[in-house]
């Protein structure tokens, strides 16, 4: 809450809302490589060089160099990203991930690999891939359990405004054969010390196919009506569905259901805001393969991120340009007065706001709207009230 002091003989505070978002930025997208994307027959990164690393159990940690044939992506995708341009083809690069990374270029983003011998870290200066130099993370099938201290580094990440995008395959998809799947490890990650699953999602480790084509159709909805299109319908081959509790997160919204009904138990994209971050969350990793990477394994192009016979790609990017916006900072009002009244002004540029005010901040529903009308001087809107004889709060409401 914003307090502004005024020399009233009464007591006003200037309330803002925080509830309006500007256009995306210049975002910077971390890939995760450290826990086993590349295990098996997956090849869940945007480029590699080398092809080098084994991986089979969890006592390889996400990798051994040198000793196996698996994707070993390096930090910065090579050729250089300033050399994409709007026809430049996802074979720019290698990997699986790579028509996905290819489009957030050419939408003026940047992006990195998070390397197998790399750290998730928040607030540590030691690490130069720490995660308060990204905007958004990007974890695709996470083979490995994470650690205490990775669970808090990525939850706090995203409290404090960051972007989260996690997919999960179905259950008893343990490609690196530790013990857990990217369902048990994605599940474990909302166990944490910091809230007790904060994003209001859980994977619920079945194995779904199909074309699913039950989008939300409100033009509201951020996934399936975004920059990119309107996406219409996601094709798993074998996912998990996704559970939503609003109870634990009321934020969480299904934008593609499974079937028909229309449950909070039976989604397949879904997201949700946390702090002042955002999160989304796909159950099948099918639908980001654009069937080019690593020269050993099969990859699938039919109905991925480049088929355009479905909407996979638009929801998908949609939902990346999505987290990459970033809050607005609310505007703050401003108070005058003179003997017999009092002037509240804010930003014209803040559009869509009413000026709201109350007497007692004892309960939330205490709020009723300013009916003086709001007159334009300059650049700021500006209500004149008469002086109260008691405390007067007010606020903007979006």
């Amino acid at each position: 809450m914003d307090r502004m002091r005024c020399p009233l003989p009464v007591l006003v505070f200037a309330l803002t809302a925080l509830l309006s978002i500007c256009p995306a930025h210049a975002a910077v997208f971390l890939f995760d490589a450290t826990k086993a994307e590349m295990a098996g027959n997956a090849d869940w990164v945007i480029d590699a060089d080398l092809h080098n690393i084994r991986i089979s159990s969890a006592s390889d940690g996400s990798g051994t160099p040198g000793a196996g044939s698996e994707s070993n992506p390096q930090r910065f995708p090579t050729p250089a990203a300033s050399g994409i341009t709007a026809s430049t083809p996802e074979t720019y690069w290698e990997g699986a991930l790579s028509a996905w990374a290819i489009d957030l270029v050419k939408h003026g983003h940047n992006v990195e690999t998070l390397p197998y011998n790399g750290r998730i870290t928040y607030k540590d200066g030691t690490n130069p891939q720490d995660l308060t130099n990204y905007n958004v993370f990007v974890m695709v099938e996470p083979n490995i359990l994470f650690t205490a201290t990775e669970k808090a580094a990525i939850v706090n990440f995203v409290h404090d405004g960051g972007g989260l995008f996690i997919v999960s395959d179905h259950g008893a998809s343990d490609r690196n054969n530790d013990g857990a799947d990217s369902v048990q490890v994605l599940n474990g990650l909302m166990t944490n010390s910091v809230a007790n699953n904060p994003f209001g999602i859980s994977f619920n480790g079945d194995n779904l196919t199909g074309d699913f084509a039950q989008a939300d159709s409100s033009a509201s909805d951020p996934i399936t009506h975004g920059p990119a299109g309107t996406g219409v319908d996601f094709p798993y081959n074998n996912g998990s569905s996704i559970t939503i509790n609003t109870a634990q997160n009321s934020s969480a919204k299904i934008a593609m259901w499974s079937s028909a009904t229309h449950g909070n138990n039976n989604g397949v994209i879904v997201y949700a805001t946390y702090g002042t971050g955002k999160v989304v969350a796909s159950g099948d990793s099918s639908p980001f393969d654009d069937g080019t990477g690593d020269p050993g394994d099969t990859l699938f192009f039919n109905q991925g991120y480049a088929d355009t016979s479905t909407t996979a790609g638009i929801l998908i990017l949609n939902a990346s340009l999505w987290l990459a916006t970033q809050p607005v900072q609310p505007p703050m009002l401003q108070i005058t007065n003179s003997t017999t009244q009092i002037q509240i002004a804010w930003p014209t540029a803040s559009t869509g706001f009413s000026l709201q005010s109350s007497t007692d901040l004892s309960s939330t529903n205490n709020w009723s709207a300013v009916t003086n009308s709001a007159a334009t001087s300059g650049s700021q809107y500006v209500v004149t009230l008469p002086l109260s004889p008691v405390p007067q709060y007010f606020r903007l409401k979006k």
